[in-house]
């Protein structure tokens, strides 16, 4: 009687078996860099949607719906006017804005204003009149929920 000494890898003489290959993935390392990521993104979502630093004032009024990339304008205590986070003059604000909204596709764009609750009526009003005067119908004053 002959035996075999080919064994089930068909090797012939080596001692011992090969090892299979590894046909699976190991997900440790993509799932340490995701929850990094997550850590990263959770602390900065934050500070990427506050603009420009302002004391709002605070309602009871219900949360309107927002758009992807809204027109903000801002005014701070000193009465200085920002368009999204971009200083801008009083008078060169209606020519940007018709601008930005003829690029975007019109007039009828929302635009929020966001005035600090210690800055002057009257300077958050000539604002409001000249968005009025050139033709912009869906302006929306923000506040924050009033928590008391």
């Amino acid at each position: 009687m002959a035996m075999n000494m080919a064994g089930p890898s068909g090797g012939g003489g080596r001692r011992g078996r090969r090892r299979p290959v590894m046909a699976e993935i190991n997900v440790t390392p993509m799932v340490d860099v995701m929850l990094v990521l997550l850590i990263i993104f959770m602390v900065s979502a934050p500070l990427l949607t506050v603009g420009v630093p302002l004391d709002l004032p605070q309602t009871h009024a219900k949360s309107l719906d927002q758009d992807k990339n809204p027109l903000t304008l801002s005014v701070n205590l000193k009465g200085e006017v920002f368009l999204n986070d971009t200083a801008i003059g009083i008078n060169d604000l209606v020519p940007k804005l018709k601008a930005i909204t003829e690029a975007r596709g019109g007039l009828d764009e929302r635009i929020f204003v966001r005035g600090d609750k210690k800055v002057d009526y009257g300077t958050v009003m000539k604002v409001m009149g000249r968005l009025s005067q050139a033709g912009f119908r869906r302006v929306a004053l923000v506040t924050e929920v009033d928590q008391g």
